[in-house]
């Protein structure tokens, strides 16, 4: 339902012949303003009458923008663009396979919660290399990237007493602490490499 005013009595024809928008009818005609009989009006668009005068109001407002139809709101901000990181795709698929799909402290083989994790970060100049990365379940992934959990040169998992202090859970966690990695790759270039695994427990690792 739309409201237009106009004076006492004005047919919805009338106000289609004069009006441009809601209100039009008196802008026109601002002495009109000063006459006590001015009421709203209520025109219904599912009755004849005020189905005209909408369709009236819509052909005039598509005329006074050009385009034939009426305006539509933006309903997105500015595009942007972003920029992909090279070689992330790849790093991905190798650290999978070189893994066997495996979680490396877990062992876990849901493929859909295994991530690829670099060791030194890619924002941090860390390299897109199957050395400086590990396949890991998502949860650890986090708490390997936020420093909870670390692997030490020796390829053994060390988890943070801050998960314990801060939390006061991490029963799950702590059962990984002091292990050997489950599966680390089997070609001895694809294991984590000693700088990468030295510069999380020095930069990352919380303690």
């Amino acid at each position: 339902r739309r409201e237009f005013i106009g004076a006492a009595g004005t047919t919805a024809a009338a106000l289609a012949t004069g009006i441009l928008t809601p209100g039009a009818a008196l802008a026109q005609n601002p002495s009109a303003q000063k006459l006590p009989n001015l009421k709203k009006s209520t025109f219904d668009t599912d009755e004849n009458d005020g189905l005209k005068l909408w369709n009236a109001v819509s052909e005039r407002l598509a005329r006074k923008t050009g385009t034939g139809r009426q305006v539509e709101e933006p309903r997105f901000g500015a595009e942007y663009l972003t920029r992909a990181r090279l070689g992330q795709g790849t790093f991905r698929i190798m650290v999978t396979e070189a893994y066997e799909r495996r979680c490396a402290i877990s062992g876990e083989r849901t493929l859909p919660v295994l991530e690829a994790a670099h060791i030194k970060p890619y924002s941090r100049s860390g390299p897109h290399l199957v050395a400086n990365g590990l396949l890991l379940r998502s949860d650890l992934h986090i708490l390997f990237d936020e420093g909870y959990v670390t692997v030490s040169e020796d390829l053994k998992v060390e988890v943070s007493n801050r998960i314990r202090e801060q939390y006061e859970n991490g029963k799950e966690y702590y059962q990984f602490r002091g292990k050997l990695l489950a599966n680390p790759p089997r070609q001895s270039d694809e294991r984590p490499a000693t700088d990468f695994l030295r510069w999380h427990n020095e930069n990352v690792f919380v303690g």
